[in-house]
């Protein structure tokens, strides 16, 4: 278990607080840390009607991400494919033949926001209405053109979870994620104490209130309301996975980016329904989420196993995203995240026994050594290809070779030769005679 932040670190993250909710004139705010899976600091500014950290607050798009792990979660048990058009399930309606995909990275073209009245501040219909009210006739662009966010193809994919699962989307959320999760504060309406939603009037500087509607068939795109504690467990679900919901694996898959904007500089991209910002020890992954009323982040650091939560019950005013990469960079600047700590290899696996030591491409110097039972090479101290034992294979996992096989060649005596990764040639001396190309000296 974390130990809790100083404090200092407390007073430092309290002032960031403070001033994000003084310069963004919102009613309240509160948020938390994360540290190794446990929430190790929360603190409120403003007029929180009940505990800090049991307050509910709508979380907007948060929503989007629990619709992503639901379809994750039906790819993973082979009852979905994320190349499959969405009609393969939803048959003839408009957008239905963009795939899975497409969808979740919101690169299928899609319009932003389904037709008619602002769904945000108005009562839901079925699905049925909401398909005969966009018959895919309004795209903005055409599929794989360009990332553009789309709320309504969230609409689509919760209606594919609801009818392979032969239950209602929010049945599928609470029973699949929610419950297993023990998420026990996270609901489909507010329930119990939660806070207001407003807007400020912006020269009277009243409050105005949002109403809370039943957003129905677009409910997946940001209809739930939660706390701080709960969001604390889906940071560490983010960052460790869980197997009654997604392992770590199809979690990493979904964190890959799949679609980005160019005029965002590659600081942001969108992977299989997560939001993915440059920060922190590289990357941050989660989604930020706004409804009339209400802002909120939930972003993991999955390196430095780090995660932040946010929520505002104002509609504007708070640049969320912003706000939570600062409340991670203060933590890392005044008590750093701990590297993992060296551990000896019991054993090497036989795949990667042969491959240890220095081999050279070309006159280039690797050295390859095990590390936590993976193979790596690094150049100097740097760390430039990654590779696991995988059924009797060697198989790249980061860096240039990922996915790609590396064998160990031997000569017919039995003693090793060179190392073969996709056509690059390893010898143990360099320019090493008798071996492919690049080996032999040069002419």
């Amino acid at each position: 278990m974390s130990a809790p932040v100083t404090d200092l670190t407390a007073h430092r993250l309290r002032w960031r607080l403070a001033t994000a909710q003084a310069d963004g004139q919102v009613p309240s705010i509160v948020a938390g840390i994360v540290r190794d899976g446990a929430l190790v600091w929360s603190d409120g500014v403003g007029d929180v009607p009940g505990s800090i950290t049991d307050t509910q607050y709508k979380v907007g798009s948060i929503t989007k991400t629990l619709t992503a792990v639901l379809v994750l979660q039906l790819v993973e048990e082979g009852l979905l494919s994320l190349d499959a058009p969405a009609a393969s399930v939803l048959g003839d309606v408009g957008y239905a033949d963009r795939t899975i995909r497409q969808l979740l990275a919101h690169s299928g073209g899609l319009q932003a926001e389904p037709a008619g009245d602002w769904w945000e501040r108005s009562q839901g219909g079925s699905f049925d209405d909401l398909a005969a009210a966009n018959d895919g006739t309004a795209a903005a662009f055409v599929p794989d053109r360009q990332f553009h966010y789309s709320n309504l193809g969230y609409g689509l994919l919760g209606e594919v979870v609801a009818r392979l699962r032969e239950q209602t989307w929010w049945e599928a959320v609470r029973e699949r994620i929610l419950d297993p999760l023990a998420m026990k504060r996270t609901s489909y309406q507010a329930s119990g104490v939660h806070a207001e939603g407003w807007s400020v009037h912006p020269y009277a500087q009243t409050l105005i209130p949002e109403p809370l509607p039943d957003t129905a068939a677009m409910a997946p795109a940001g209809q739930v309301w939660s706390t701080i504690t709960d969001l604390a467990t889906y940071c560490r679900f983010l960052l460790e996975g869980h197997d009654d919901v997604l392992g770590a694996a199809a979690l990493a898959r979904a964190f890959t980016p799949q679609a980005g904007e160019e005029h965002a500089g590659l600081a942001y991209a969108h992977g299989l329904g997560f939001q993915i910002f440059r920060g922190g020890s590289g990357t941050l992954v989660g989604h930020s989420g706004s409804m009339p009323g209400f802002h909120a982040i939930c972003l993991v650091d999955r390196d430095r196993r780090t995660g932040v939560v946010a929520l505002v019950n104002g509609t504007a005013g708070v640049p969320v995203a912003g706000f939570g990469a600062a409340l991670l960079e203060e933590l890392e600047a005044w008590e750093p995240a701990l590297p993992r700590p060296w551990v000896p290899n019991e054993t090497v696996p036989a795949e990667l026994a042969d491959a240890l030591g220095v081999w050279h491409w070309g006159a280039t110097p690797f050295v390859f050594a095990c590390e936590g039972g993976d193979l790596v090479a690094r150049r100097g101290q740097v760390e430039k290809w990654r590779f696991v034992a995988q059924e009797g294979r060697i198989v790249g996992s980061r860096g240039y070779h990922a996915g790609e096989e590396l064998r160990v060649v031997r000569r017919s005596d039995g003693v090793v030769s060179h190392l073969d990764v996709g056509t690059f040639i390893l010898t143990r001396e360099p320019y090493e005679a008798g071996a492919p190309i690049p080996g032999g000296r040069p002419s």
